[in-house]
């Protein structure tokens, strides 16, 4: 298949995301999964398309795509044939669309089926509402709240494992900058120019920083208690999608910009040539997206952090870009949820709160479907556990 025709087909959709591009899908072959490329075309006809696919030759515009991950949950025996699927941030299409929206789910439904799926997956970006709820900001989105319903009425239920998150932070990008600026909370603001004052540079790093970041998100990790996958994974993505704009060095923003393709870079704060902080940025189809994040304990009080984020934000500007996803936000929004802190650092940059209606499952057989939701978070609490120790064993810890 060849990648820039997918993702130029689903640039033009509505609410295209980097992991619906066949860069993600094939990060993911990687590590177990089976890549699905599904097109509806103007007439609203799905059609699979096969790895090794010549997509040269369609003289359309689908009107509905989907990146579908599948993974075999045995590979003999009698649930041999059994699988679950997931669309991460898909299907991508206009849900305001009553024809079309029946007839993607419908489609889907009977995929999964065929393909013996325990679940399918899906976690479109619709919108429910804006802003914090309970707020002066917040607005209730029919639409999304429609979206919800309809799903229940086919059977559909909200999943217990929501793999991306469900709220999000996004930020205008087509402001002035000094229009960005003034919508950020005046300690941020105050923040930023304690960096430049005290000394923290920036670089756009290079494929020969990522052992120096895995690192340091280990470290990162470890110390703020969230789990990491090992440092192969973390390099399959970077690499997958760094291409050679990262892998020059050039901190100079290139001519082009990141529509049709996916994309990241790296961007690292130093004091005195140390790397202190870094965020990754993924760009696609018009969005920058804020995905990891690291630090180290040393020269915090100089507030490098801060300084990446706007940096960040005037970079993809530069690049075209019109909106900066922050990726991620509490689902309760107080202290309680363990999202509160990491919230309270992405509103002080001036951004608008969105609320989506999360992960979906849909289940051909609720049978499976209880087994497997009973018996996986075992597992996973196994898993995250042995993650930790091993995560600090990395680090001599």
């Amino acid at each position: 298949m060849d990648r820039s025709i997918w993702n130029s087909l689903i640039s033009k959709l509505p609410n295209p995301h980097f992991l619906q591009t066949y860069e993600w899908g094939q990060v993911k072959a990687k590590y177990g999964w089976e890549p699905v490329y599904l097109v509806w075309d103007r007439d609203g006809k799905m059609r699979d398309i096969k790895s090794g696919s010549d997509l040269s030759s369609l003289a359309f515009y689908p009107s509905a795509a989907a990146l579908v991950l599948k993974r075999k949950i045995l590979s003999a025996g009698f649930a041999a044939r059994l699988s679950v699927l997931y669309a991460p941030k898909g299907p991508l299409l206009d849900w305001a669309n009553e024809p079309l929206r029946s007839r993607v789910l419908d489609d889907l439904q009977s995929f999964a089926k065929r393909q013996g799926a325990i679940f399918l997956k899906l976690d479109p970006d619709v919108q429910v509402a804006t802003g914090v709820p309970a707020s002066e900001e917040n607005v209730i989105n029919p639409q999304g709240q429609l979206f919800i319903s309809l799903l229940k009425r086919r059977g559909w239920q909200y999943s217990n494992d929501q793999i991306q998150f469900r709220n999000t932070v996004l930020i205008d990008l087509q402001a002035s900058e000094e229009e960005m600026l003034t919508r950020m909370k005046q300690k941020t603001r105050y923040n930023i120019r304690l960096a430049e004052k005290k000394g923290v540079t920036l670089r756009v790093g290079t494929v020969g920083d990522l052992p120096m970041l895995y690192r340091m998100y280990a470290e990162t990790s470890v110390r703020d208690g969230f789990v990491i996958r090992d440092e192969g994974y973390y390099r399959t993505v970077w690499e997958t999608f760094m291409g050679s704009t990262a892998s020059t060095g050039n901190s100079q923003v290139p001519a082009f910009k990141y529509f049709d393709f996916p994309s990241c870079e790296p961007i690292i704060a130093e004091v005195d040539h140390e790397p202190v902080a870094a965020i990754f940025v993924f760009y696609f189809a018009g969005r920058a997206y804020y995905v990891y994040g690291m630090s180290r304990n040393a020269h915090r009080e100089k507030m490098p952090t801060y300084l990446l984020q706007w940096e960040a934000m005037k970079r993809a500007k530069a690049h075209g870009c019109t909106t900066y996803d922050l990726w991620g936000a509490p689902d309760v929004f107080d202290k309680s949820d363990s999202m509160w802190g990491v919230y309270r650092f992405k509103e002080g940059l001036g951004g608008k709160v969105v609320r989506t209606s999360g992960a979906w499952d849909f289940a051909p057989s609720s049978l499976w479907y209880k087994m497997y939701s009973e018996f996986i978070p075992r597992i996973l609490d196994v898993m995250r556990s042995r993650g930790r120790a091993k995560t600090k064993q990395s680090l001599g810890a």
